[in-house]
């Protein structure tokens, strides 16, 4: 097997972040961080502290005294530490179907006449789902990009379908199956020449690769925290709306925390200013709590170094997987090309299905995916290129048995 893993963690200027993550110290092998982060250790305390100081102690003078801005709070850290987000554009709460389905409506009534929504059948289920829904409410038109699983959406691709009629395209900034970054600048000013609105999906980027919403000229986003951002099952997701929409742009899901005067109650609903517009019901503090500790951790370590390891872990996870799975079959579905690639490495066969069954019963945690794909998900701050190795090793063992 392709050596260098312990000389490689040796030199990672990053390596003592694992040793914050809770369970980093077991031989289990965790492939699946771009689907639920490991815990920080720092959590679980201040997860009791809430309890016994905030919650407990200060009961309903919390709201006054520090919930209440809790969304937006943490949703400008979360822009200043990850997103590329000036302040008051980002807010926190809800689940990523709840917020996309805010967004794309708020859009497409941002575009009255127009009849397109523009969105790749490779693109997340719920992305698509939410999508259609939307289209079947409003009278729209999907317009679908056909676009290689391997792969993502190309500027020539979204060019070739946008126009006159289109009035919002919807778009991941990494594809989740084969990790594809998509380039969000170039493709923002196409949908923009074409007069339409763009939203990106960041559930698989955010936290892993630089996102530069505001330089981008990026109108509205979306993404979750339970990923790369290790808020826990269920943690809240986040929305992005561009300045320049918030005075514009009006959220369908009407609720007290949105209004302009909560604590009015009144007969009517007038929307709040700025972000806090888009919200709609109680926000889950409880939720919030571990998304701080990870911010935290990300400021201290930077998101260029982020970045750095990422790179560095999923092209390893490709040399090893050449050198020791291309002989059995195995093909890579990922880009080749580090630029082209998110924190994710897609390795395909017809039997990574029966491969990962078994992987887990060896506390190996991959996950599957359609067609034939065994994902890695490479979480930077807590992967260390030693687990890489040993992972792929147990992946080489598992298919030798199974096609011996």
């Amino acid at each position: 097997m392709s050596g260098g893993a312990d000389e490689r963690d040796a030199a990672d200027p990053l390596a003592a972040y694992r040793d914050r993550f809770v369970g980093a110290e077991q031989p289990l092998v965790y492939f699946d961080g771009n689907s639920l982060g490991r815990p920080l250790k720092v959590t679980g305390p201040r997860l009791a502290r809430f309890v016994e100081e905030e919650w407990g102690g200060r009961l309903i003078r919390g709201w006054d005294e520090r919930w209440f801005d809790l969304p937006r709070t943490v949703g400008d850290d979360l822009g200043r530490i990850v997103l590329g987000a000036g302040p008051g554009q980002t807010a926190v709460g809800d689940s990523t179907t709840v917020l996309l389905y805010k967004l794309m409506r708020s859009a497409v009534a941002a575009r009255p006449g127009r009849t397109e929504l523009v969105i790749d059948r490779d693109n997340f289920p719920t992305d698509r789902y939410v999508a259609a829904g939307v289209a079947e409410e409003c009278g729209l038109t999907l317009r679908w990009i056909d676009v290689d699983p391997a792969a993502g959406v190309t500027p020539e691709q979204l060019a070739a379908v946008v126009g006159e009629q289109t009035a919002l395209v919807v778009i991941s900034q990494v594809a989740y199956r084969s990790a594809w970054l998509a380039d969000v600048p170039e493709l923002t000013r196409i949908a923009h020449d074409a007069g339409a609105l763009v939203l990106w999906d960041l559930c698989h980027s955010a936290g892993s690769v630089p996102v530069a919403l505001d330089d981008a000229g990026v109108d509205l986003a979306v993404g979750c925290t339970y990923k790369y951002l290790n808020g826990g099952p269920g943690s809240p997701a986040f929305c992005y709306v561009a300045r320049r929409h918030l005075d514009s742009m009006t959220q369908p899901i009407w609720g007290w925390m949105g209004a302009v005067d909560p604590f009015l109650m009144g007969p009517t609903y007038a929307p709040a200013e700025g972000i806090r517009r888009f919200l709609s019901g109680t926000p889950p503090i409880v939720g919030m709590l571990a998304v701080q500790d990870m911010l935290e951790l990300v400021a201290e370590a930077g998101m260029s170094a982020v970045r750095a390891k990422s790179v560095a872990l999923t092209s390893y996870a490709v040399e090893v997987a050449d050198e020791v799975l291309a002989p059995a079959g195995v093909v890579l579905a990922s880009p080749r090309d580090p630029a082209q690639r998110g924190g994710h490495v897609t390795l395909n066969h017809p039997l990574m299905r029966e491969v990962t069954a078994i992987l887990w019963e060896r506390d190996v945690i991959p996950d599957y995916r359609d067609p034939h794909g065994l994902r890695i998900g490479l979480s930077p701050l807590s992967t260390s290129f030693a687990e890489v190795a040993s992972g792929l090793e147990m992946v080489r063992e598992v298919l030798a048995g199974l096609t011996a």
